[in-house]
């Protein structure tokens, strides 16, 4: 899935997200607003991980992103 359609559709992925990284809180999610490198800086900034480290989960993250992430309505 591409990151635009992730970044369209953030308030629906953010569950996701605080799936996979349980550190950030709300406000870290409202900050990085569907922005790729915002959400690698919290990331970086919660683990205490390398940029290349933040970039990587990030990565992997959006390649396991599917259509059953955004709500039907």
């Amino acid at each position: 899935m591409n990151w635009d359609q992730i970044q369209g559709n953030w308030k629906q992925v953010i569950g996701q997200a605080k799936e996979q990284w349980g550190k950030l809180t709300d406000d870290d999610f409202d900050v990085v607003a569907g922005r790729r490198d915002q959400l690698a800086g919290k990331i970086q900034e919660r683990y205490g991980v390398a940029k290349d480290e933040a970039e990587k989960q990030v990565t992997e993250w959006q390649r396991k992103a599917s259509d059953s992430w955004f709500k039907k309505d």
